[in-house]
């Protein structure tokens, strides 16, 4: 009995020696941690680094997160951190984010905060761009250098092409930043403003006249509306002249109407051409028949010399006659008839 006493409290002692190992490499592993906190006024329990350890949470990415969300005047919970950290959020941009808004006095929340840099997640935008571009404003080219072109180009009404190149200054509209359209729509409605705007002008004379009817024409049709910015402002960059694209059309059309009037004239032609071989035809036609006739002549003199109605007298006189009219023929300088 005295044996087994003292093997129950060794292992007592032993398993006692264990835990207060493993309560010292807790304690021992999260006292940097936990004293930071606890210095920098953002203090968290051992429990709570403990809990966030055992479900694979950075924890010491968290505590740092409060501690300057602390400092920063944010009353954020660990709690609060962790979701957005396992949602998969950018969380120090995020609390850089809403003290930014706070600083510049807007009115946005954590939960604000979070929905907006998750809803920009893979966009290659951020919310702290989101909130820097709302507190100063950014300017957008317009056409985008990324398009290739240098300018917008237009044709007013008397078929004068105009160039413009445009500056949009933006604002980033938080309350409408989820959902709604970014950068490549407002230059893409910008653009079709500007043509719009030029090709209802009577001369392009008036547009270099009056760059600033863009603007006012262009604003005054709310492009802003259904997109993550607020259009403050909108500058003609420069404007010029380009080519006489009325000439051009009319010079093409000409150019057409001569291709049409050829190939018309083409068709006369063959159709001309056509009818003159059919009649060459019908003429050949018409001298066979002729021949044909003349073959019969001698057929129908040799049927009269045979049923009597004809004499040989008749025959010889007939010849005579025709001997007769050649010579005339002849010593008149005539062309003899080929067929006799």
């Amino acid at each position: 009995m005295f044996i087994a006493s003292i093997s129950i409290g060794a292992i007592l002692a032993v398993v006692a020696v264990i835990a207060v190992i493993v309560v010292l490499f807790v304690i021992f592993s999260f006292f940097n941690t936990w004293l930071k906190a606890m210095l920098a006024g953002a203090p968290v329990s051992m429990v709570t680094l403990l809990a966030m350890r055992l479900r694979g949470v950075p924890y010491g990415q968290i505590v740092e997160a409060r501690i300057t969300a602390v400092k920063a005047g944010l009353d954020l919970t660990i709690e609060d951190l962790e979701k957005h950290y396992l949602a998969e959020g950018a969380l120090l941009q995020t609390i850089q984010a809403l003290i930014a808004a706070n600083k510049a006095r807007m009115n946005m929340t954590w939960e604000d905060a979070t929905r907006i840099d998750l809803a920009t997640k893979g966009t290659g935008k951020t919310v702290l761009e989101a909130v820097r571009t709302s507190i100063n404003p950014k300017v957008i080219d317009c056409p985008a250098a990324t398009s290739g072109k240098t300018s917008i180009d237009a044709v007013a009404k008397d078929g004068i092409q105009v160039k413009v190149k445009a500056r949009v200054t933006v604002r980033t509209n938080l309350d409408k930043f989820v959902g709604g359209a970014q950068e490549e729509t407002i230059i893409a409605r910008v653009g079709e403003g500007i043509v719009t705007t030029i090709g209802s002008s009577e001369t392009y004379k008036y547009v270099l006249e009056n760059p600033d009817r863009i603007s006012k024409v262009v604003l005054d049709r709310g492009l802003d509306s259904g997109t993550a910015y607020e259009i403050l402002s909108i500058d003609i960059a420069d404007v010029d002249v380009g080519e006489n694209i009325g000439a051009k059309l009319q010079e093409a059309q000409a150019i057409a109407n001569k291709n049409m009037a050829q190939a018309q004239a083409e068709i006369r032609r063959a159709a001309a051409v056509a009818l003159e071989q059919e009649m060459k035809a019908k003429i050949q036609e018409m001298k066979a028949k002729v021949v044909e006739a003349e073959a019969q002549v001698p057929l129908a003199l040799a049927d009269s010399l045979k049923n009597g109605n004809m004499g040989f007298m008749d025959y010889y006189k007939m010849q005579n006659i025709q001997s007769d009219t050649r010579m005339r023929d002849s010593i008149s300088g005539a062309k003899p008839n080929q067929n006799k």
